[in-house]
Formats: C-alpha cells, structure tokens, sequence
C-alpha cells in the first residue's frame, strides 16, 4: 500500500481508538458517581432488628456497616444524660416514668428491650457516656438532643471529662435554642437544626416551612446545617438548590427505609441517609 494511504488510514484508527477510550472513561466516571453512596447513619441504632437507643442496637449498627449511629438523649432527675426518644418509658418499658422526674437508678432498673424480642430481655438505658464508648474510631455520631437547651451544660462538661473527638460527633435538635446554645458553648461541635413538614391543607401541595424558612432559621441559629424529614413530595433540586442560595450548606434526612429513596435523596446531594435498616439501605445504594 502506498504510503500516502497508510497514514490517513492509521489517523481514522487513532480518532476511532480515542473516541472509544474517551466513551469507556465516560461510562466508567458515570458508574462510580452513580455509585457514590453518602453517609449511611442507624436511626436510634439499627433499631428495624433490635430495640431503639439500647447499646444492642447501637452494636449492631456497627456490624451492618453504617458509618454513624444516631441516638436520642435527655435528663433524668439528678442530671444524668440517658439515651431515650419519649418523654416517659411506658412505649418502650410498659411502666409510666417520666424521664425528667425519675433518678437515673430507678431508669436504669427498667427493661428497655423485651418489647422487641425476647432475646433482647434486660437490655438497659444507656448513658451518653455509654454510648460514646461504643463509637469505634473512624466512624461518626448523631447526638439528638431532646430537651430544651437545659443539656448543653452537662454535655459540654461530658464531652470535655471524656476528651471526646468532636469531629466524630454531630449535635442534632428540632429546638432552635438548643441548637443556638450549642455553637456558642461548643463552638468546635458540628449542629444540624432538625424539621419535618406539614402540608398546609390536605391535598394542597404546600408544605412548611418552606425552604427560605429553613435557610433563615439555620441562618438564626447558627446550624451548620439541616437535618429534613425525607419528603419527595417536599425536597427536590429546586428545594435543594434554594437552601444552597440562602447558605445552608449541608444537609441529611430521616428516616429513609426505601432503596428508591435513598437514591433519589443521595442524588440531591444530602450527606447522610439515616435508616431503621442500614445494611439493606448500603446493599442497595451499592448494588445500582
């Protein structure tokens, strides 16, 4: 073949190669971004097989691979941070205490576990303390908050007492003092200002608060972020993208169950994914 035939030749060959290799790299970029998998936190523990905020849960969290546990925490009568989601005992020990009114030893003497399974019997409550114990290195902690800003003191001096990584921590409280008191004592402790969302009327389409009201109220507080009730009907890109232009920078949801929906809000770019079902939520996500 003469020679002034074989380079255009050999020039198709190379546009052709490139354009294949340009096509498999895009493939490949395209795959590991649909891969990405944002932080996958265990609501209350892995609480969809073992009971709520016990440190059984919390445990087992771990061993379904989730990169943070999410808990729920208040004050016994003398002081004590204990890790319980209701007021009173009585959903979770069949006995009426009122957490805030009752000692921690009394708290402590009930049974938080049997409701679920039996071979959770004599699971107890938890201390905060307890709690942090359980975190391994590397892996991250919602620290809900459900009391007014009352806990901040008596937090502050627990973290401090047990010398605590602050980077693996994340306060979270639907409270806005309690939010705005914990970035000025613990300035250095990352906060999520947490919300759900109501429909205005029934069928309606408008929900509250909407986003403005969300960015001004982390604005206020001094969140670093938000921690929304994982709506679709509420949160989308246009949703997203209004709390970015009114500074919100980050934000997480709650409590995401659905494969379906853990895609769609990790798409949005949410930075954690709290679940009743870790391990199920991370194959899933993994899996696509």
């Amino acid at each position: 073949m003469p020679a002034l035939m074989v380079l255009p030749l050999f020039c198709r060959l190379v546009r052709s190669f490139s354009c294949v290799f340009l096509a498999g790299a895009m493939l490949v970029s395209s795959a590991a971004a649909k891969a990405e998998v944002p932080m996958i936190t265990a609501h209350r523990g892995a609480s969809h097989d073992a009971p709520e905020n016990t440190l059984a849960a919390f445990r087992l969290a771990w061993d379904q691979n989730a990169d943070a546990i999410e808990g729920d925490f208040r004050l016994s009568a003398d002081g004590e941070i204990v890790c319980i989601h209701d007021a009173d005992t009585r959903r979770t020990c069949g006995v009426q205490l009122v957490v805030a009114e009752t000692p921690f030893t009394s708290l402590r003497d009930l049974d938080y576990g049997r409701w679920k399974a039996e071979a959770f019997t004599g699971e107890p409550c938890p201390t905060l303390a307890e709690v942090l114990e359980a975190v391994p290195a590397g892996k991250q902690f919602f620290v809900e908050l459900k009391t007014g800003p009352e806990i901040v003191e008596p937090l502050g001096r627990l973290l401090d007492e047990r010398q605590v990584n602050l980077d693996s921590l994340v306060i979270i409280a639907f409270d806005q003092q309690t939010v705005a008191a914990c970035k000025k004592a613990l300035p250095n402790v990352k906060a999520h200002w947490l919300t759900g969302f109501k429909e205005t009327a029934k069928g309606s389409g408008e929900w509250l608060p909407t986003a403005a009201t969300i960015a001004e109220t982390v604005a206020r507080c001094g969140a670093d972020g938000v921690g929304m009730q994982g709506r679709r009907e509420v949160i989308d890109k246009a949703f997203v993208a209004a709390l970015t232009e009114g500074g919100v920078g980050e934000f997480h949801v709650w409590t995401i169950d659905q494969p379906g929906d853990a895609r769609y809000f990790a798409d949005l770019g949410a930075i954690g994914i709290t679940t009743n079902k870790p391990a199920f939520i991370r194959s899933s996500l993994e899996q696509e």
